[in-house]
């Protein structure tokens, strides 16, 4: 694949600390926006999202600091019981974007626009993520596609809603490319390339890179003004994401190899439940101190 030149590639900007602009361990209390995004990429700072679906486990997230949450209909899978993101509906994107939006404060809340909201063109794609803003109270919307979602991006812009790019592996297209890396050899690589740059013409203020090779994803990272978010993408994207059943060990069965697990919450979970049933089996629970008289 033929690298970008010096001079078509941006200066590499110059890292800076300020504690109280940076997007995790930052001092501020407001709702981080697009605009705080914009600004972590000029100060070359790099940035963690996680996904979320519940007021509980988003407030968790947000009391850790974690400055941006995707909605993501990944909770077809490990949410809802679907075996791919394909079945997931608006309606139900927005109650559980809603539920995310009321369980935090700080962090800037991102919603996939499901599979279904956003492929017939731009005015169902602005109906859609006008709901979402307006129903869900999120702050930017997520939808798949490049070149093939230049119109949508377009027009929700210019309608005043943020939108983040998704390229590479796009999991409601599943049925047509299958689970497998994006962007292998040059004619791959020159066209991701050019959905990236098209996102960014278009108005997108970040794009995700998923299951990309580390090189290609580094080459666009430095080929846009906007931040890169990687998930199976190498190291030099902007920003890194991981769907939160993965990263906290509740999904269960084989991860992909870029998952990094930070918890077995399925073993504590099980373990816990294991004991309760013991004890009540036993009659250790409810004990004296567990009843009201």
């Amino acid at each position: 694949m033929t690298q970008l030149s010096a001079a078509q590639s941006p200066a590499p900007t110059e890292r800076k600390t300020d504690s109280s602009k940076t997007l995790y361990g930052g001092k501020g209390t407001r709702r981080i926006t697009v605009r705080d995004i914009t600004a972590a990429k000029e100060r070359g700072e790099k940035w963690p999202m996680l996904t979320a679906y519940d007021a509980m486990t988003a407030s968790v997230f947000d009391e850790a600091g974690i400055p941006v949450m995707l909605v993501g209909d990944s909770a077809g899978n490990c949410h809802l019981g679907y075996d791919t993101t394909v079945p997931v509906t608006l309606d139900e994107m927005a109650i559980l974007s809603a539920a995310v939006v009321r369980g935090t404060s700080r962090a800037l809340i991102v919603a996939d626009l499901p599979f279904g909201s956003y492929q017939e063109g731009p005015v169902q794609a602005l109906r859609s993520a006008t709901r979402l803003v307006k129903e869900a109270g999120v702050g930017a919307v997520k939808l798949e596609g490049g070149e093939r979602s230049l119109a949508q991006t377009e027009l929700l812009v210019q309608s005043g809603i943020p939108v983040m790019s998704h390229l590479g592996l796009t999991p409601q297209s599943v049925n047509t490319m299958g689970y497998r890396v994006q962007g292998r050899g040059e004619e791959a690589a020159h066209q991701l390339l050019r959905d990236a740059k098209s996102a960014e013409a278009a108005g997108a203020f970040a794009v995700v890179l998923e299951l990309v090779p580390a090189e290609l994803a580094a080459e666009v990272t430095r080929s846009l003004h906007i931040p890169t978010v990687g998930i199976g993408a190498g190291s030099e994207c902007d920003a890194q994401v991981l769907v939160w059943t993965d990263m906290l060990g509740l999904t269960g069965g084989k991860m992909p190899r870029f998952v990094k697990q930070y918890a077995d919450l399925r073993g504590v979970m099980g373990d816990a439940a294991k004991a309760f049933a013991e004890d009540v089996v036993g009659g250790a629970f409810p004990a004296a101190e567990h009843a009201v008289h």
